[in-house]
């Protein structure tokens, strides 16, 4: 029977094609399908799949967590909602808090990943387009033992780094959605959030939200000064509050009011630097503290020399007769001891102070350190209460020989990411686009915590600069995300 049809209608000539995939003359036609043709992968996908497989080793290779005394100890507070420590109140409450759904770190380690590396993956959103050099430089990036292992170390150290830069990210997000009134309000409640933990995990974390109230108002200004100066006040003042706020509200009850975190850092501090003068200088007296206790005074004038280290105040313990001495000098005393070296003998106390800087931020032996800490070590009566048990097993071990591979070279050098992130702050201020002046802000915020270290290092371990080399490694990754650049001041 014959088709009947018009030739000259197109619209019964396309009727008349066979269907896709139909059989015709005996052959099978077959469209090409994406999956056929073969799967294209973008740069930014593969950016993407890298920082989700950082994460999954990350887990792999460190679940259930990493845990020193300091970390049992804080955990022990969260769970039992109990103070015996003078570390942070809010950092053992985060922790007793994921304890509590799954005992143990396991969940709090996942968590704070998922901050990180949720992160650092987003870096590609902010710019127009993601670049094969940025795939490469993050790649490098995971494999960093600061990555790799320091992000399942369950330490304030790495608690505030992490909710830092989790923090300033979230200000670079709501920079680049300026114009939604929504997406900026979610952006920036996500910032003032992780920026409140930071400030209370570590007492000098509030270097990071000045630095970023600045950038703050800088992005809000549109050019106008005064519009600035009321979005950096009240940037920074709505994260010290939330900051204050958390911290009565994770406060277990009946706590006693003189254990301060602060007050006892600084009695610290100043003890350290008095035997770092007598140390360094025989020749300086402690003449208040004689008037004040003069059996303890002349122990502390005596033996200063034997027990002094930049290193680390711990030494002063090692001796009891002058850790005993120290206790028993009246707390005024001191500090009036400590603020006659500071005025009046300013050239020892800034040498005092170099001495003990220049451990922390470029150690002549890195090994003296702590540059590295893996497995569950702390003392059993701690420990069993919480279910924990000593562990260093093979996995640690392995863990312990793949970073220290990396030891005494740019990889493991505080000073080498400081000069990093001034680097990147000259460029991203150069090209000056909003979320470049967020990244600039989380760049000075590292040198700017690292300098503080100046005034009140007590130890040399790595993990105290650590927020330093995690915000030049996330800042080096989003300078490669667009590469080259485009040299424009207008939004990506």
């Amino acid at each position: 029977m014959a088709m009947r049809h018009g030739g000259n209608s197109p619209r019964l000539a396309r009727a008349a094609k066979p269907p896709e995939n139909s059989t015709s003359q005996g052959a099978v036609r077959t469209v090409p399908t994406a999956a056929m043709r073969g799967l294209t992968i973008t740069a930014r996908d593969a950016f993407r799949l890298v920082v989700a497989a950082g994460f999954l080793a990350m887990l792999g290779a460190n679940l259930p967590g990493h845990l020193s005394y300091d970390s049992v100890a804080q955990l022990s507070e969260g769970h039992f909602h109990h103070r015996s420590t003078w570390g942070p109140v809010l950092y053992a409450w985060i922790l007793g808090f994921f304890d509590g759904i799954v005992p143990g770190t396991a969940l709090y380690v996942v968590a704070s990943g998922l901050i990180f590396f949720g992160g650092l993956a987003s870096l590609a959103n902010l710019r127009g387009k993601t670049s094969w050099v940025a795939v490469v430089i993050v790649v490098a990036v995971m494999l960093t033992p600061q990555v790799m292992i320091y992000q399942a170390i369950v330490w304030k150290d790495v608690a505030f780094a992490t909710t830092a830069v989790g923090g300033v990210i979230c200000l670079a997000h709501a920079a680049k959605d300026w114009a939604s009134i929504r997406r900026r309000g979610l952006w920036l409640f996500g910032a003032a959030v992780l920026l409140a933990v930071a400030a209370q995990v570590r007492q000098n974390g509030l270097i990071v939200t000045m630095v970023a109230a600045v950038a703050l108002g800088w992005i809000a200004s549109g050019g106008r000064w005064r519009r600035g100066v009321v979005w950096t006040f009240a940037g920074f003042f709505a994260v010290v509050a939330l900051s204050q706020t958390m911290t009565v509200l994770s406060t277990p009850p009946h706590t006693p009011k003189s254990q301060s975190g602060v007050s006892t850092g600084i009695h610290i501090v100043q003890n350290y630097d008095l035997i770092g003068a007598v140390a360094l200088d025989p020749a300086y007296r402690l003449h208040i503290l004689a008037k004040a206790a003069p059996a303890p005074a002349e122990v502390i004038q005596s033996r200063a020399k034997l027990d002094y280290s930049g290193r680390r105040v711990d030494f002063i313990d090692r001796d009891p007769m002058l850790s005993n001495a120290f206790k028993s000098i009246p707390p005024e005393a001191s500090e009036a001891q400590w603020i006659d070296l500071v005025t009046r003998h300013t050239g020892l106390y800034l040498k005092v102070r170099w001495e003990d800087f220049r451990w922390v931020l470029a150690p002549p032996v890195i090994d003296f350190c702590l540059p590295i800490y893996t497995g569950v070590d702390a003392p059993a009566n701690l420990m069993e209460g919480l279910g924990l048990e000593h562990r260093y097993v093979q996995g640690d071990v392995q863990l312990t020989n793949y970073a220290s591979w990396f030891l005494d070279t740019p990889v493991y050098s505080h000073a080498a990411y400081a000069l990093i992130s001034l680097g990147l702050t000259g460029l991203f201020l150069l090209r000056r686009q909003p979320a470049d002046i967020a990244m600039a802000a989380l760049q000075l915020a590292g040198v700017g915590f690292t300098a503080s270290f100046f005034l009140i290092s007590i130890a040399c371990d790595y993990r105290y600069l650590y927020f330093t080399d995690l915000a030049a490694l996330v800042g080096l990754v989003y300078a490669a995300v667009e590469f080259p650049w485009r040299w424009r001041k207008t939004p990506a």
